[in-house]
């Protein structure tokens, strides 16, 4: 993991150089402002301060240059800002004039790298960045981690990311915080949670599936569970995906890598909520042992799901961590999940589908992603669709035969297992960056993290949030 902490320090005076922040709306009084020189360099670089450009200036000594950084607010710095200048600029320390705030975030993010697999790229050094919002140092190095967090487990792959290894991510979250795990597998599993014993069997043995569980907090406090998708591997079971759909499944334990990275932010932050975090992990393989379309499986609430397709595998094991979940009667129930590829046919890679069954969770939840530049975008229950998801030899099906409303059905085959009385919320996520953009690279990716965080810190701590 990147040492955030050295990256990100409170502003002592020390020697550093200066980072200018000019939008376009500023450009022209801010470059009158300027000595001759920096003018020529300006205009040499055809720097005019759109989001983005970066541009070194001149100092009165070799050492004392300093920067010009284009944004799209000068008075409002956003989250990824920096994140262009971090990765340009030389090895150093630097000086944000005035408060880096959130653009802290994209400036550290930017110097993470994925590593475990490759020699050094010689990269350059650390570039430093100097605060006077001491106070939001502490904040901002946890949210970066947590976002590392999601990216390093999404991008190793399978073979090192099974279910024990998210196992020992759950573990490895608790350490120093007092929190309690418990993993249930095997034959305790199978009787259980038979769906999610049911998705896993097919697995190798040192990729058995299990149910992790952690919980933290005061007891007397509200309950919250956070349930997140463990699919370390899809290879679509016996209804086999194609090549090509199948190499990215490596991310399809992107909602349980969610559900650790939140769990994380949560217990750091000594969040007053009682902290139920359930990640069933499974691998759907391929083999003897693998369920069959056509399969009847009882699921831990009762319910009998006739399998349609042995590729729509997460809705299954989430409705047995969901049913656990419920159990406990929590005041809110969250789940991360890279459950459909409907989603992202309708909304692309940057927008989880948000999915709710009480219009201010929802509402909470937008309004979080907004402000923290983490964009949800609400679809529908919409209940009518549930004819889609009927069965004339079960309670439900997990698919049905029609292309219709993949993300829709998919919900709402999951609302099946929330009483009405339980705040649930869904988010229906990629995990993953398509392409690059400044501090975010190609492969795994938190998407709604910051939002479900910001949601919680506002409900349940309104004075630090």
């Amino acid at each position: 993991m990147t040492d955030f902490r050295s990256l990100l320090r409170p502003d002592r005076g020390e020697s550093a150089h200066s980072l200018h922040l000019v939008d376009p709306a500023s450009f022209k009084a801010w470059l009158q402002s300027q000595p001759l020189r920096a003018r020529a360099m300006v205009e040499a670089a055809r720097f005019t301060g759109k989001a983005g450009e970066v541009a070194i200036l001149p100092g009165d000594a070799a050492e004392a240059w300093s920067v010009a950084v284009g944004v799209a607010d000068a008075g409002t710095p956003g989250r990824w800002c920096l994140a262009r200048a971090a990765e340009q600029l030389p090895a150093g320390t630097y000086r944000a004039e005035g408060s880096a705030g959130p653009a802290a975030h994209g400036w550290l993010l930017a110097q993470h790298r994925f590593d475990r697999y490759r020699k050094d790229d010689g990269a350059a050094g650390p570039r430093i960045l100097l605060t006077q919002d001491v106070r939001g140092i502490e904040r901002e190095i946890g949210l970066a981690s947590a976002v590392a967090t999601v990216r390093d487990l999404v991008n190793t792959p399978a073979d090192d990311m099974g279910p024990a290894e998210l196992e020992m991510a759950v573990r490895a979250a608790a350490e120093g915080h007092g929190a309690q795990v418990s993993v249930t597998t095997g034959d305790a599993l199978e009787q259980g949670y038979p769906m999610i014993h049911a998705v896993g069997r097919a697995a190798a043995r040192p990729f058995a599936p299990r149910l992790i569980e952690l919980t933290w907090g005061d007891p007397a406090h509200p309950r919250v569970a956070v349930v997140g998708k463990g699919v370390c591997f899809d290879s679509g079971g016996l209804d086999i995906k194609p090549a090509s759909g199948m190499r990215l499944m490596k991310k399809d334990m992107g909602g349980a890598a969610h559900a650790i990275a939140l769990a994380g932010l949560i217990m750091a932050e000594r969040l007053p909520i009682r902290l139920h975090l359930l990640i069933p992990a499974v691998e759907n393989a391929i083999s003897g042992h693998a369920f069959r379309p056509g399969d009847i499986l009882r699921s831990r609430a009762g319910t009998s799901v006739e399998i349609g397709n042995t590729d729509a595998e997460g809705r299954l094991i989430l409705a047995d961590a969901i049913t656990r979940a419920v159990e406990e009667e929590p005041a809110l129930l969250l789940d991360f999940a890279t459950l459909t590829g409907a989603a992202r046919i309708a909304l692309g890679p940057d927008l989880p589908a948000l999915f709710a069954n009480d219009d201010a969770l929802a509402a909470d939840l937008l309004s979080a992603g907004t402000s923290n530049q983490d964009p949800l975008w609400r679809l529908p229950l919409w209940d009518p669709y549930a004819e889609y998801i009927s069965s004339d030899v079960a309670d439900l099906a997990n698919a049905g035969d029609t292309p219709f409303a993949g993300t829709i059905t998919a919900a709402l085959f999951l609302k099946r297992f929330v009483p009405a009385a339980v705040p649930w919320a869904h988010l229906d996520l990629f995990a993953w960056r398509p392409s690059a953009r400044p501090g975010r690279p190609k492969g795994g990716e938190a998407l709604g993290l910051l939002a479900a965080w910001a949601m919680l810190r506002g409900r349940y701590d309104p004075q630090k949030s």
